[in-house]
């Protein structure tokens, strides 16, 4: 059983039943793809980023033992870099 929870959850299968239990109007519908679209983007840039030894999470105003956190907050910032 918990290997069928885990295929499903990895195919999206519950959240979009949970997305089609209620009507969504096609733009509501665009809107939330293209922000899905933006954040997965978003999230395979910082990836690649991060495979290159480019990219460091910030933790804060100060970094993990009191020194300066990096000045880039979005990974656009890290692209021009």
């Amino acid at each position: 059983m918990v290997r069928i929870y885990r295929e499903t959850a990895c195919e999206g299968v519950f959240r979009e039943m949970k997305l089609r239990k209620h009507y969504e109007k096609p733009s509501e519908r665009r809107v939330r793809e293209k922000a899905e679209a933006v954040r997965r983007a978003r999230k395979l840039a910082r990836k690649k980023l991060q495979r290159e030894g480019r990219y460091r999470r910030s933790l804060g105003s100060k970094g993990l033992w009191g020194e300066a956190a990096p000045l880039a907050r979005r990974v656009s910032d890290l692209e021009s870099a």
